[in-house]
């Protein structure tokens, strides 16, 4: 004879509850304890989140800091509070309450999304290639790019369209896109008089874009339409990896790019702005882990850190440059008609080899999207509970 046994996750039941100071004390099941301030309890009540807009509509400032439960109890998977001010009565779901305890989130060790890389993985380069039509038709492909693109930040799409402006039929797979001062698209083209060099068939140090916006574009979009000439060939590199090295291995020189603010510029003369930002290099998240790398050597303004930091800081730069180009970390590879080269542009540099404009065209169109825009369609695929 069979038997069936209900199996009960012990995490969500409560073996005890004590009403302290300025807080509920709870044992669960599985001998987790936690603690639910007074406040945070009121600010969470269920009935302050509006039902459809999903946003919270209760003020704090409708409650003293003195709140307390007058009344609480436990009723199966649920927790009553009656409060001691507004006449309000709070019904707590156990589970929500558990999936939502603070002390247990921040002993929780932190985990990067970020898969580092370097020139290796040109061996393996095919990892990161995907099909536009693929990603265009199919929501599981989409996801497995938005994927890639924040665990590598990097990722080519290969044949796709070379019509002009197709390049905005695969970013509304994501959201909408961000414009700036150059138009979307922008042109890569050699052109007279060019406000950018960019536009010019000169080499491209490897570079973030726009590092003189307070919020630099989070990724870009380089859309091939033709690349026949001679030379043109892309480069990009792992800013997080090289930033991690250094971490690592350099540990001043890493402290000076993370805390050292610099300045970068523009001015250019088609525009009536003269932008300016102070930031570091390499700036971190409060979990310390990579948030951006700020670089790029034409954008630079005139250096005015403390005169007695600056033969440190340019001993930091330069060798931070120098990893930068170096073989270890640099993948060069060439963008054919079709291709869109997507990257992370707070975290990817890319650069160019020279091009000769006379043998050939190369053409490309750029686009911006936010990378918040990235992590947030791929929250939703993930179903990510807040």
């Amino acid at each position: 004879m069979g038997y069936t046994y209900l199996v009960v996750n012990n995490k969500y039941i409560v073996k005890k509850i004590e009403k302290k100071n300025d807080h509920l004390s709870i044992s669960w099941g599985d001998n987790f304890k936690s603690k639910y301030h007074f406040l945070w309890l009121r600010d969470n009540c269920p009935s302050a989140i509006h039902p459809t807009a999903n946003m919270r509509v209760f003020n704090i400032l409708t409650v003293s800091k003195k709140i307390f439960p007058k009344k609480i109890n436990l009723n199966q998977n649920q927790l009553d509070i009656d409060w001691s001010e507004g006449n309000h009565k709070s019904k707590f779901n156990l589970q929500w309450l558990r999936n939502h305890c603070y002390t247990e989130i921040n002993n929780k060790k932190y985990n990067s999304p970020y898969i580092f890389w370097d020139s290796n993985l040109k061996k393996n380069f095919s990892k990161i290639k995907l099909n536009h039509n693929d990603i265009i038709s199919n929501d599981s492909y989409l996801k497995k790019w938005l994927k890639l693109l924040h665990s590598h930040g990097f990722a080519i799409i290969k044949n796709g369209p070379t019509k002009k402006k197709s390049g905005f039929r695969i970013l509304k797979r994501i959201s909408h896109h961000r414009e700036t001062f150059f138009g979307t698209p922008f042109e890569v083209i050699n052109i007279p008089k060019p406000n950018n060099t960019a536009y010019t068939a000169q080499a491209l140090r490897n570079h973030t874009d726009l590092p003189y916006f307070e919020y630099a574009p989070g990724y870009q979009f380089l859309h091939c339409l033709v690349n026949n000439a001679t030379g043109g060939k892309s480069s990009v590199v792992d800013g997080f990896a090289v930033a991690n090295y250094l971490r690592k291995k350099e540990k001043k020189i890493y402290k000076l790019l993370t805390e050292t603010y610099v300045k970068f510029k523009d001015t250019d003369y088609t525009q009536k702005a003269i932008r300016v930002l102070h930031s570091p290099i390499i700036t971190l998240t409060k979990d310390n882990d990579f948030n951006d790398i700020r670089f790029s050597m034409a954008a630079m303004g005139t250096i005015d850190v403390n005169p007695k930091k600056m033969k440190k800081f340019y001993d930091a730069y330069q060798f931070f440059a120098s990893l930068l180009q170096n073989n270890k970390f640099k993948i060069d590879f060439r963008l054919e008609a079709g291709d869109i080269f997507c990257f992370n542009n707070r975290r990817v540099l890319h650069g160019r080899t020279e091009f000769d404009p006379n043998s050939g065209n190369r053409h490309l169109q750029g686009y911006y999207v936010e990378r918040d825009e990235i992590i947030a369609r791929l929250n939703y695929f993930n179903k990510v509970k807040v």
